[in-house]
């Protein structure tokens, strides 16, 4: 008889791990539980989410996990090991949910929408957050949930008090257990590594360093990017700072903008039209990145990059860089706002010195024990060995991951 309740069975065709779909197959692997994670947007939160996951299978080891996410979200979280089904909110997924029941939601958008989708399939039990059936109002889920859920609505706990990372209070919030600082989770295939590889070397000779500098930002805050001016005063003292090749990272709105910022620097354009995977290429392809707080910046927190993240309206304490990067604050007296608009003669982005992003990209090096100016090309080889150490810790930890899911049984207090 076919093994229906197996992680692998899909009822329509064969698996591709075994020519035996009963219980003599190597490869069953029964869930115990089924958990639905609900995370719509904005892009690179839903990447930084990604850091629950490795708690999410602790706190329910074996579960069997559906990821509910916005186009094109969905790239972020391709060819995760941690995740089993990838559904979006549209079109023919809509109605894969709603054929599905879960035992278990952790639903981390505070929405309406999240919670519209969320009565179009069935759960036993919600983590994180729901919304008053007659009012709309988003309301913490349980009492866990109350911290991140207050904070939100109140500036003076978001921008003074507060000195949580998003990672942290979002965890919490969800009762995973205690918090670990996971990382981001962020999987590129063999095929996706080459071409890092192969772009790597047509932007740079060896040995020389590669300083990506990420120009963009969505538009619900637009004050998260630098001026075209500042952008090419800081090329101009990164060149002189250092043996560099600076690449301009960005999106297909980008690519005008990155074209007028390039006018004569010596600096390379990265492709910017080619979707959300191509964008993750050219950011692993660089050693250190510059950013505002967006995307590009969970990025490279996610690859492990060394991060000069700089903040204007929004609050450097939620972002946590992992030890590899500092955070440069803005003059600005007024900040940090979430200000969707504004209207000052000098704005938040004008006030971030070049100065200290440079010094930045020092720390790297210094961090690295590097001398570009001298030549000394040996940052390379401890460059390679951080990245091949980096990935076979990853491939270890995702390994012991799925040995959990396959030799531990669930506590049944969490079901």
């Amino acid at each position: 008889m076919a093994m229906t309740d197996c992680r692998y069975f899909n009822g329509y065709k064969p698996c591709g791990k075994s020519n035996h779909c009963d219980p003599r197959c190597p490869q069953l692997n029964v869930p115990t539980s089924r958990v639905l994670v609900i995370h719509l947007g904005a892009l690179g939160a839903v990447l930084r989410s990604t850091a629950l996951l490795a708690a999410i299978h602790r706190k329910f080891p074996g579960c069997h996990l559906t990821w509910l996410t916005s186009r094109p979200a969905d790239q972020l979280l391709q060819f995760n090991p941690l995740i089993d089904r990838i559904l979006t909110s549209s079109g023919d997924d809509l109605l894969q949910l709603e054929a599905l029941e879960f035992d278990i939601a952790i639903v981390i958008d505070k929405s309406l929408t999240a919670a519209g989708l969320l009565k179009r399939t069935r759960a036993d039990f919600v983590y994180g957050f729901q919304a008053n059936l007659r009012t709309g109002a988003i309301l913490p889920a349980t009492e866990a949930a109350s911290e991140l859920w207050e904070i939100g609505l109140s500036d003076h706990k978001k921008f003074n008090l507060n000195q949580k990372p998003e990672t942290q209070l979002i965890h919490e919030a969800c009762e995973l257990g205690p918090w670990r600082r996971d990382e981001y989770l962020l999987n590129l295939t063999d095929r996706e590594q080459l071409e890092v590889s192969t772009r790597r070397k047509d932007w740079s000779r060896p040995g020389q360093l590669v300083i990506g500098i990420n120009t963009g930002c969505s538009g619900v805050i637009p004050y998260k990017k630098l001026s075209i001016n500042k952008h090419r005063e800081l090329i101009a003292k990164l060149d002189e700072a250092f043996d560099c090749r600076v690449v301009l990272l960005g999106g297909k709105e980008d690519e005008v903008r990155n074209q007028r910022i390039a006018h004569g620097m010596k600096c390379v354009q990265s492709s910017t039209g080619a979707g959300l995977r191509d964008g993750i290429l050219s950011v692993a392809a660089c050693d250190v990145v510059i950013s505002g707080d967006s995307l590009g910046m969970h990025m490279a927190i996610a690859l492990k990059k060394w991060t000069v993240a700089w903040f204007g309206p929004t609050v450097a304490s939620e972002i946590d860089l992992y030890g590899r990067g500092e955070a440069v604050l803005s003059d600005a007296a007024c900040g940090p706002c979430w200000k969707r608009s504004c209207q000052k003669n000098v704005m938040c982005y004008d006030l971030v010195a070049v100065d200290k992003l440079v010094g930045g990209v020092r720390r790297f090096l210094q961090a690295a024990d590097l001398n570009i100016r001298a030549g000394d090309d040996s940052w390379k080889q401890t460059k390679q060995q951080t990245k091949q150490q980096t990935k076979q810790q990853t491939e270890q930890q995702t390994k012991s991951q799925l040995e959990d899911q396959l030799n531990s049984k669930p506590d049944p207090k969490t079901l």
